[in-house]
Formats: structure tokens, C-alpha cells, sequence
């Protein structure tokens, strides 16, 4: 499916939710508070809304009720006393007929009606889609009552079918319709007074050969559901809204709209659509219709149709589509642009360094549209100083200052702008004599090392903390070490085992504070205390613990467990504050349909440096063609979204929140044929198609632009781009014989805004290293065998490499019995650590 073929989907909307905004008193009846999808982060990880820093105008102060939303069925109005904008009820609605059934059973004149009913009576009444207060104490049922007007419109239509409109046509030509409905007008006003009368409907169906009834309704039912002045006739007004005849337009300029807009604010986009009596307006998103989705973040407008956001996040960027109900082919697009303002990070925040040495200064940043980087030092532009010893790298990103004076010494700000704001921040740098020994040089050495900066590996005989610049190893965690205050071993020694070894499946780090690592045949989490480099606890878990995923924005653990090897029974348990120094335990998740025995794995995205929290996760059921969405607020199972058309059984995932997608990996079929990854819309939990034919495991880039497929069973790594505005692109594909088992991003360091990527091989001695935005491919060699397949039960990849976080230089990834650690700026092998064997289980801990 092309990317033209994604944004040409629509979208529909009907509002069934009400939101009590401010000034509305909170009851039982009333909503929750809105909570966004997306939470977006500055550089001190703390969450803001609409408020973000560096924002552009915010010298200037919007008028009060600019972006100030009631809700449905209230209006701002400026209090004259504060000046503030106040949310009040409507006072009346304009006159306009709609019926709408109230979730109170009453029946409502149009939407405006039921929501300024809603507010002034202070509960909640919600739009009900059925038929019980239209027809309440009639036995003329809303099928029965549509059949019985398709029925006469098909009669008449038969009756004056001519040459030229030809019978049929009315259905899909509204002059043809029209024409069609004032006949019939014509041949049931007997009086030719212009109305029509309960008399002349009797006399119709008795002299005109017309069916009398259509199970319980008649002809005599028009005139109850469609006298809308209640003066018992029918005028040709009241008999055009009777059989849907409606003359809309739209005006060819409007036919496309694009709207921009900035992360976090509301907006709302108006349907050009016009026309005497139009009917509902209806939109879609990816062919979805929204009016039966009840999403917390987008809503009907109410009576005019229009589509409102309360908070805007990137997931929504994309197209719109809206139509008269109905009237499918006479719609209007509306193509939804996001920007995000930069958040920025520099490394290091501080250096010392000696005079004639050299120092650099990196800063990256995120946003959309993709910033502009510009440095200050000490508040004076640095372009002037530019020279052979002061040089701008990786297009502006990088401050390389070789052979280093007094004079350098400064505070250099790095400063990010798009034209949705702005942000910066400051590494300073100290040239001292003797710097080594200064306090600054104690706390920010050289390479930015420190206790936090190194690579942990989790082996066969313990685990070591490696210095990766030099490849020291600064620590070795022996099996038969005794947990800190507690008589506990790190590895329990075995009746079975001549040498005391240790079994680990996952590890993950805990904003660098905690490791927690799975020993599956101890049925336990080991967690080690980064600060002091022991282990200090362990945490009971269910069999066989083999999967890890930590969950930054909400502070927890996820633990998938096998029960056992043959993976029996599965569970799901999460461990709550696994940052904070206390005795943890378990929790299990609610099991999905009251069970756990067919889950087969789960995911949830990663955040990023613009994205820190994401609401939703899913779970994948073993022989399912069925995803299982959770929130990871409450732990709870939300809904079940079918993939049984694509006849795909989930594998693996990917997430961009560019636009919202998930990539779904499908198993092979009954007959071994793979299936085209499925793309998931995460804003309305529809299916969008097939991601072209692109099959195998999805990796989405840190920043989201990137989609990564790597296709073993083709010997292909498939790259695609994902636009600014959520555009998929072509895949570039890189043939490869390496059967690829690893992945690992890392951010280019000759390009700002850029990644690349390196994939360890689960079967021969090297290394591929590709430039994502170039295509450019090179090999790392002679990296020695790889733990065999067999041996690593535990996942799909035997060989694993991880990078050393935003800035970091160094890559590690095992062989069999050792440690291979590369340089990722020099694309190179830095160095082997022999004597680790099996050691597949590789975490990396530091603020680089």
C-alpha cells in the first residue's frame, strides 16, 4: 500500500463524550480528566503541556478564550470584572433539526440541544446510536421505517424512469433524486395546496397500487417522524428531509485544506461542506470512522460537525476526511500537520581539560520540524571565532577546539530552533593547569567516564563492568559473591554443577541507578546497585523469567515468564517504583480474556528524547491473528484489534510516533510464506494495510524517521524513511548473507539529526555497519563465532550489540567465549575481553 494510498483515508466522528471543563463541578457521573497519549519532556525530564519552553509569541498573551475549550454545550466568555475566560452554558442553540436520542431518553432537537441539556442540568448525557426515543410507544421500528421509504422511492423511481434518468440513478445522483422526490411530492399533494395532508397519504396508498405497510409502518408514519413543525401536513421542505434530499456543496478551492499546528494546543477543523438541511457530518481517519470510537482526544464539535483535538501530539498528524452522512463521494480533506518545538541535549555538561589537549562539545536535538543549531560562548556568537583550531562538526552539532588555551575556558550554549520554538542548554568547558587533579576533572574526566559510564555483561562466570575507552575491566561480580547484607549468592551453585555458573536470559537498565537481570532457572530477578557495582537484592518471579522491558515514564518493570522451557504457562508480572531503593515485588497483570496460557510475547514502545511516556502496549497470543491492546496506566486489557483480513499472527513490533504507527511482524503462514508487515494505527486501533511487501523483523530509529526491516529469510536489511508529516517511504534495500540477529542505533557523528546502524551476525564473524540516510555499507571483521542458536534458548538473537546511549562512542556485542567492543566514530574494532563466555546478555550504563 503506498504512502498516498495511507493519507488519501478519511475519518468520521461523532461525539460521545462530554467533557466538564472548568468551573464544572466533579460527581460520579462526570469524566475523567483528559490524558494525553503523548507527554513531551524538556532537557530536567519534567513533563509540561501546552507551556513548553522557548515556545514562539510567548512574549505575547493570547486573547482569554483563544485556546480555552468548554466543552460541548458551553461557550467562553470574558468575566468583565477578571478578564478571565470563563466556561458558561449556552443559552439557547440556533434552530436547527437534527434529532438526536439522549443517553436520558429523551429526544433531542439536534446535538446542541442534548449538550446545553447536559450542562445546565450539570449530569451526563451522551448521544445514544439507536432507535428507542424515536419510536418510543410506536411499533414502527427504524429498519422497518427506512425499508418502507426505499420501498416507494423504488416504486416511483420504476414509474418515471426515463431515457434520460435512467432507473437506479437516484442513488447516486442527488438532481436525479430530487427530481425523483418532487414527482412523488406532486402525486401525493392532491389538493395542489403544497402540503400534504394525513387524508391524501391514506388516499395514495389506497388508489395509487402502493404496498400499504412495510411490517408495522405505514404511509401515515411519515407524517408522525417527519412533521417536524407538529402542524400535521407535510411541506415539500419537510418531504425532501423525509427521503434524503440534499443539495450540498463544496467549493472546489476547499476541497484539500492543510492546517499547521503546534504540539500540545487544541484545534479544531471545520467541514466546508454546506447545504440546506445537511446531514450529519462524518469523518474518518485511514478509513476509519470515529464516531463509535469515544477517544479521549478527539471529539465532535457538536451541531456543525466540525472535529476538535483537545491536545494535539504527533501521533495525529496526518489526513482528515469529512462527508455529509451519506453522501460518501462529495468529501473534503483536511491534511493535519504537527510541530514539535526542539528539546536538546549537550554532552558533557562540564569538562577540565589541560592547555594544548583537545576538547568537544556535541549537542542534539529533536523536533519538528528538524532544528537549526547555532552556539554561543558566554552569550557571543561562535561563528566568528571559527579557525583551524576552533572548528564546527557534523553540521554544526559538534565543537571541536584542538590544542586547547586559558582563553577557551567558557560556558558554550547550544541553541535549537524551528518555527515552533526554541530550546538550549550549556556544556561548560575549564582549561586549568594540572587538571586532572581538580575537583571539575575528578567529577567530569576526560572521556566522561565515571561509575556510570560503562557497559555491564551478564556471563557464564558472573558479571564484569567494563570501561570501554581503554577496555578495562573495572569490576568482576564472581558467582559465589554474597548479595550486599544479605546471604544470598549472585548464583546459587547447582547440585548438578561441578563449577558454580550463572544462567541469565534479559537485563535492563533503571535510570541508572539499578540493573535487574533474569536468572530463568532461579525463577528471580537479580538487581545490582550501579552506585556500588554489587548486587544487592533479588525478587521472586514466576518460572522462568526470560524477557525485560522498563517502563521509564511510569518507574516499573515488565517481566515476561515461560513457566517453563517449553513455555507452558506464561504470565505477565510488573515490579512498581523500580527505581527506588526498597523491597520490590512482583505484581501480575490482569490475564487478557481471563488467561495467560497462549501469550507469546508483548510490546511496549520505547520513549524517545521528544516522547517520554506512551500510554498503550500490546500483547501477542501464541497461533492469534489478534493484537491485544493494554494500558500501562492501570495494567489493564483495553480491546482486542483483529488482523484475521491480513491473515497475520503478530511476532514483533515496531513504534514512530510520527503519525502514530505500529510495523506488526506476521509469522509465516500454514504453508511457510511470509506475510507482509501490517501497519496499525494507533490513534483509532485500525488497520491501515500492509507496509508494501516488505516482511521481517521492524526497528524503528530512536527518533522515529527510520524504519529498519531486517528479512533473514531473503538475506535483506530494508530501510524506510518516515517524513516529518508520518509519510512512509519506499524501502531501500541491502542485500546481506549475514542472517542479521541484532540491531543498534547510533547517532552519526558527521550528521546532525542523523542515525546509523549496526547488525551483529547470529552465524559469522562480522559486522555491518550502514549510514541510514546515505545507504553507505561497511563490514566490521573477524568478530569470532557467535553462541550457538541451541545454546541461547532464551530469544531469536544469539548475538546481541547494544550502543552507548545518545552520545556514546563505543558499541559491544559477544562471541562465544569473549567480548568484542567497536568504535563507532572510527567504524572500527576497538578491542576484544577474552575469557566471557556466553556473555549475550549486554546492558549499558551512563548519561553518554
Amino acid at each position: 500500500m503506498t504512502a498516498v494510498g495511507w493519507w488519501s483515508a478519511a475519518i468520521l466522528l461523532a461525539a460521545l463524550t462530554v467533557f466538564f471543563a472548568d468551573g464544572m463541578p466533579n460527581n460520579d457521573q462526570g469524566l475523567h480528566p483528559y490524558r494525553p497519549v503523548l507527554r513531551f519532556r524538556h532537557k530536567d525530564g519534567i513533563t509540561e503541556s501546552v507551556k513548553m519552553k522557548g515556545l514562539m509569541n510567548h512574549h505575547s498573551d493570547p486573547p482569554p478564550c483563544e485556546h480555552k475549550y468548554c466543552g460541548l454545550g458551553r461557550r467562553c466568555s470574558v468575566n468583565p470584572e477578571t478578564g478571565r475566560g470563563e466556561c458558561n452554558c449556552l443559552e439557547h442553540c440556533k434552530p436547527h433539526y437534527k434529532p438526536v436520542c439522549g443517553s436520558d431518553g429523551k429526544l433531542y432537537p439536534n446535538h446542541c440541544e442534548l449538550h446545553r441539556a447536559s450542562c445546565s442540568e450539570r449530569r451526563r448525557i451522551t448521544i445514544v446510536h439507536g432507535e428507542e426515543c424515536f419510536y418510543k410507544g410506536d411499533r414502527c421500528r427504524l429498519s422497518d421505517y427506512r425499508r418502507l421509504k426505499a420501498k416507494f422511492l423504488d416504486v416511483y423511481d420504476k414509474r418515471h424512469a426515463t431515457t434520460k434518468v435512467a432507473s437506479g440513478s437516484r442513488k447516486d445522483n442527488m438532481a436525479a433524486r430530487k427530481q425523483l422526490v418532487d414527482a412523488m411530492f406532486r402525486g401525493f399533494d392532491a389538493d395542489r395546496n403544497g402540503q400534504i395532508s394525513a387524508s391524501e397519504l391514506s388516499q395514495v396508498t389506497k388508489h395509487q397500487g402502493l404496498p400499504k405497510d412495510i411490517g408495522e409502518c405505514t404511509l401515515l408514519d411519515l407524517l408522525k417522524y417527519n412533521d417536524v413543525d407538529d402542524d400535521q401536513h407535510l411541506t415539500r421542505e419537510e418531504f425532501y428531509t423525509t427521503f434524503d434530499v440534499y443539495l450540498l456543496d463544496l467549493p472546489e478551492n476547499q476541497r484539500v485544506t492543510v492546517k499547521t499546528v503546534t504540539v500540545g494546543q487544541s484545534v479544531v477543523l471545520i467541514c466546508a461542506i454546506t447545504g440546506q438541511r445537511r446531514p450529519p457530518i462524518l469523518w474518518k481517519r485511514h478509513n476509519q470512522y470515529l464516531n463509535a470510537l469515544n477517544l479521549d482526544d478527539i471529539n465532535d464539535f457538536g451541531d456543525d460537525g466540525s472535529l476538535y483535538f483537545t491536545k494535539v501530539s504527533a501521533t495525529h498528524m496526518g489526513n482528515y476526511t469529512c462527508h455529509a452522512d451519506g453522501y460518501e463521494k462529495l468529501f473534503q480533506t483536511h491534511v493535519l500537520h504537527v510541530d514539535v518545538p526542539p528539546v536538546i541535549r549537550v554532552y558533557p555538561e562540564s569538562q577540565a581539560r589541560e592547555p594544548g589537549v583537545t576538547a568537544s562539545l556535541r549537542c542534539h536535538a529533536e523536533g519538528i520540524p528538524q532544528p537549526q543549531l547555532t552556539w554561543l560562548k558566554n552569550g557571543m556568537d561562535i561563528t566568528p571565532k571559527i579557525s583551524k583550531q576552533l572548528t564546527l562538526q557534523a553540521n554544526g552539532s559538534e565543537v571541536h577546539i584542538s590544542n586547547v588555551h586559558f582563553e577557551d575556558t567558557g560556558a558554550y550554549t547550544c541553541i535549537a530552533k524551528n518555527q515552533a520554538g526554541m530550546d538550549e542548554d550549556i556544556s561548560s568547558l575549564f582549561i586549568e593547569d594540572s587538571a586532572r587533579k581538580t575537583l571539575a576533572n575528578i567529577l567530569w574526566r576526560d572521556e566522561g567516564l565515571g561509575i556510570g559510564n560503562m557497559f555491564y555483561v551478564f556471563y557464564q562466570d558472573g558479571i564484569k563492568v567494563i570501561q570501554p575507552v581503554a577496555c578495562e575491566i573495572q569490576r568482576h561480580i564472581k558467582p559465589s559473591e554474597k548479595l550486599l547484607a544479605l546471604k544470598e549468592e549472585v548464583c546459587p551453585a547447582s547440585e548438578d554443577d561441578e563449577v558454580q555458573k550463572c544462567v541469565w536470559s534479559a537485563a535492563v537498565n533503571v535510570k541508572d541507578k539499578f540493573i535487574y537481570a533474569a536468572q530463568p532457572t532461579l525463577d528471580r530477578l537479580l538487581i545490582v546497585d550501579v552506585q556500588s557495582q554489587k548486587a544487592v537484592q533479588t525478587v521472586s518471579t514466576d518460572p522462568y523469567p526470560v524477557k525485560l522491558h522498563y517502563d521509564k515514564s511510569r518507574d516499573q518493570v515488565w517481566i515476561l515468564s515461560w513457566g517453563d522451557r517449553q513455555k507452558s504457562f506464561p504470565t505477565l508480572q510488573v515490579i512498581g517504583e523500580a527505581s527506588v531503593r526498597v523491597s520490590h515485588h512482583t505484581v501480575h497483570m490482569q490475564p487478557v480474556g481471563g488467561r495467560f496460557d497462549r501469550v507469546d510475547d508483548f510490546f511496549i514502545p520505547s520513549t524517545s528524547l521528544m516522547v517520554d511516556s506512551l500510554r498503550f502496549g500490546l500483547i501477542f497470543h501464541r497461533n492469534e491473528p489478534v493484537l491485544h491492546k493494554i494500558d500501562l496506566d492501570t495494567m489493564a486489557y483495553v480491546r482486542n484489534i483483529s488482523l484475521r483480513d491480513f491473515n497475520c499472527i503478530p511476532k514483533s513490533a515496531a513504534y514512530t510516533h510520527l503519525g502514530g504507527y505500529y510495523f506488526i511482524d506476521c509469522r509465516p503462514d500454514s504453508t511457510g510464506a511470509t506475510q507482509p508487515q501490517v501497519i496499525l494505527d494507533s490513534v483509532t486501533d485500525g488497520v491501515v494495510g500492509q507496509n508494501r511487501d516488505v516482511t521481517g523483523t521492524p526497528h524503528a530509529s530512536p527518533d522515529g524517521r527510520y524504519l529498519v526491516t531486517v528479512d533473514d529469510g531473503h538475506g535483506l536489511m530494508r530501510i524506510q524513511t518516515v517524513s516529518e508529516r508520518g509519510d512512509v517511504g519506499e524501502p531501500f534495500d541491502i542485500h546481506t548473507n549475514l542472517h542479521l540477529s541484532d540491531l543498534a542505533f547510533q547517532r552519526s557523528f558527521t550528521e546532525a539529526h542523523q542515525y546509523n546502524v549496526f547488525g551483529s551476525s547470529g552465524r559469522q564473524t562480522d559486522v555491518l555497519f550502514v549510514e541510514l540516510h546515505s545507504g553507505k555499507v561497511k563490514m566490521i571483521k573477524s568478530l569470532k563465532e557467535a553462541i550457538k542458536p541451541y545454546e541461547w534458548p532464551w530469544s531469536a538473537s544469539n548475538r546481541a550489540v547494544v550502543g552507548g546511549g545518545t552520545f556514546g562512542q563505543y558499541l559491544m556485542t559477544p562471541s562465544r567465549e569473549s567480548l568484542f567492543i567497536l568504535d563507532g566514530r572510527l567504524n572500527k574494532l576497538n578491542c576484544e575481553i577474552t575469557d566471557v563466555v556466553k556473555g549475550n546478555v549486554l546492558v549499558w550504563v551512563g548519561e553518554t
